[in-house]
């Protein structure tokens, strides 16, 4: 008997009540955080136990999660970086350098838009703009 991960549900399930963000910022994933974590008040931190690691070409890349759990609630913020050593973690988005998770509560529009606009404040920040799942084409690569 042959047992199949079910990548398709595993992905549905992971992506329920989520949100998620693209950014364009031509700068390094700790300098984004810095400012996400001074401007904003969070604690965005690299989770290397979370660490998206893709094979392809018989090579590995390694694509960093850097996450922050907001102290009230029970919502999480999970920034992923898009791009390794040429590689890319959604390849349909390769004009986006990070990708912004929010998952483990409801995040109202109002509440996604004010994150935009804070988000769209920083130096270097380029194009912030909402992934819907429609638009995801290998979300399971986001799935850790």
């Amino acid at each position: 008997m042959k047992l199949v991960l079910d990548n398709k549900n595993l992905a549905e399930d992971f992506f329920e009540d989520t949100r998620l963000l693209g950014i364009m910022a031509p700068i390094k994933d700790y300098q984004l955080c810095w400012h996400f974590n001074n401007i904003m008040g969070m604690d965005f931190r690299i989770n290397n136990e979370i660490e998206i690691q893709l094979t392809k070409k018989e090579r590995n890349y390694f694509f960093a999660v850097y996450e922050f759990s907001e102290p009230t609630g029970s919502l999480s913020h999970y920034l992923y970086n898009n791009r390794f050593d040429g590689e890319y973690l959604l390849p349909e988005f390769k004009h986006l350098d990070f990708l912004w998770l929010m998952k483990g509560d409801i995040v109202t529009d109002e509440g996604l838009q004010q994150t935009i606009n804070y988000i769209k404040e920083i130096s270097g920040v380029q194009l912030v703009i909402e992934l819907t799942n429609e638009k995801i084409r290998n979300k399971e690569h986001l799935v850790f």
